[in-house]
């Protein structure tokens, strides 16, 4: 690992450092060594999206798709639902013994494998009941298992066979829970060569944050945790190299808003900051905020949340014994490198529109996308005042791959998605190319051209009031954003009304 003395034209004489914060659940690579794919290294299948509707695929079968008798209405009292519970040896009796103790009547049952979450099944039940039973028995149901969905038509169940497939994403912020629990690696389960591997009080420590992370609900207030003296320190000197360099090497955008993190959260050598602090303060200036996170996740998990202006932010520090390299992101990439930027409006809606771009799309696509974000947020330059200088996390974070990437031994080409898009991402040394924007403004531009060519059978808007996402497929749909942004386009007319009348402009 380059040190704090290396020169700036470049990392020492030998083996290329390994790269440092790296996000690696953006590369191929890295999965592969683990004998998993990119993007569904827990999952075989996904489930799809109809209309705001979590699907179901036809492997439950429709259940008498005509009624038993003449005449038999609607309401009758045959419902459906579907839940999923963890795999293991007693849960399905349990969940059953709910049905038995409303005194509700199964007609039939099935179960297949969670496509959303490893180690749990989804099971189909239907059943005859009233209403009220019903709403009780759900009541009950929800306090054993996590609900699917419920009292779907039959017919939805043949007709959604007809459709193309799209992956499940999340349609309200508070479904995040489902994409920021869904860990493909846990941050206690560390590789061999990992510096803290042998070191059991580190590994007892990291199961803490684990536990913090994936008891996290949305809306919840962020547990406040109380740093050991070793992880102060650790943090303690990676703050004080980066910041040596942030005046020569990071943007105009970064150095206005490091400052102000350093005055409202308590960015300092001697303290880390805590996530509900940092939450607070990005929400007020960029809209975003910070949720804590287990270990790494899929790419499109990682970017649902970036769709959200929700950024999965890791809690835990490296280890002591080689605080200037992290096989991971950890909490110092997370606070150094992404979120002074995230403070930044143009910077917040870039990540934002990324997000949003991968919401239902293929997992090529995403992996598209993923390449982009790694590019761009995680290792983008950008030029100011005629000069190179760094925006990505990856570099902020990276003492000797800032240097190597502001020096005239790194190769620099123009961001362009198209191409960008298709270079590989390396995660154990510098980056072969990095790639130039002129402006956040520029790359998102950019980056909405590249969006259109994404296939989906619809288009995504998010509803910053609800929180949610509306999918635009139909007229209907489209006729309410329009109305949304006439009202947004009156406001601006009557300002420029006042200031033609007011200032003569």
């Amino acid at each position: 690992m380059a040190s704090s003395h290396v020169m700036k034209d470049g990392p020492p004489p030998g083996p290329p450092p390994r790269m440092q914060p790296a996000m690696m659940m953006f590369s191929s690579k890295y999965w592969s060594r683990r004998g998993m794919s990119l993007d569904s290294a827990m999952f075989q299948q996904q489930q799809r999206h109809t209309g705001g509707q979590m699907s179901r695929r036809t492997s439950f079968c429709p259940i008498k798709e005509k009624p038993d008798a003449e005449g038999e209405a609607e309401d009758s009292g045959k419902t459906a639902v579907v839940f999923s519970l963890k795999n293991e040896v007693g849960c399905l009796v349990r969940a059953l013994r709910v049905f038995q103790e409303k005194r509700v009547n199964l007609n039939h049952i099935e179960s297949r494998v969670s496509r959303r979450v490893l180690n749990e099944v989804e099971i189909f039940a239907d059943c005859s009941c009233s209403k009220k039973e019903f709403n009780e028995l759900l009541q009950l149901l929800k306090d054993h298992v996590n609900i699917v969905s419920f009292n779907t038509p039959e017919h939805t169940w043949s007709a959604e066979a007809d459709e193309d497939e799209v992956p499940w994403f999340p349609m309200k912020i508070s479904e995040l829970d489902q994409c920021s629990h869904r860990v493909l690696m846990y941050g206690s389960e560390l590789d061999a060569d990992h510096p803290g591997f042998k070191d059991e009080v580190y590994r007892q420590r990291r199961k803490f944050f684990v536990e913090v992370a994936m008891n996290y609900k949305f809306g919840q207030p962020i547990p406040r945790i109380e740093y050991s003296l070793e992880e102060v320190k650790t943090w303690g000197v990676v703050f004080r190299e980066l910041t040596k360099l942030y005046p020569t090497h990071a943007c105009r955008e970064y150095l206005k808003n490091l400052p102000l993190l350093t005055k409202h959260c308590g960015y300092r050598e001697d303290n880390i900051p805590q996530l509900e602090d940092v939450s607070h303060f990005l929400r007020e200036r960029s809209g975003f905020t910070v949720r804590p996170v287990a270990g790494y996740l899929s790419p499109r998990d990682f970017l649902a949340g970036l769709a959200y202006r929700v950024f999965n932010c890791t809690q835990y520090v490296r280890h002591s014994t080689d605080p200037l390299y992290t096989p991971e992101p950890d909490t110092c990439h997370e606070l150094l490198g992404h979120v002074p930027l995230l403070a930044d409006p143009k910077f917040a809606q870039f990540s934002q529109e990324i997000g949003l771009a991968s919401l239902g799309a293929s997992d090529e696509d995403v992996q598209k996308l993923a390449t982009c974000y790694f590019f761009t947020i995680e290792f983008g330059l950008c030029k100011q005042d005629g000069q190179l200088r760094a925006y990505g996390a990856g570099l902020l974070s990276s003492i000797g791959e800032l240097r190597h990437a502001l020096s005239d031994q790194a190769c620099v080409k123009t961001f362009d998605p198209k191409t960008t898009c298709d270079q590989e991402c390396l995660i154990t040394t510098f980056q072969e190319v990095y790639f130039v924007s002129d402006s956040f403004e520029e790359a998102k531009e950019k980056m909405r051209d590249f969006a259109k060519t994404i296939k989906r059978p619809f288009s995504v808007y998010y509803n910053p009031y609800t929180q949610s996402i509306d999918l635009l497929k139909d007229t209907r749909s489209i006729e309410n954003v329009v109305q949304d942004l006439r009202s947004d386009l009156t406001t601006v007319c009557d300002a420029l009304g006042k200031m033609n009348t007011y200032l003569g402009i």
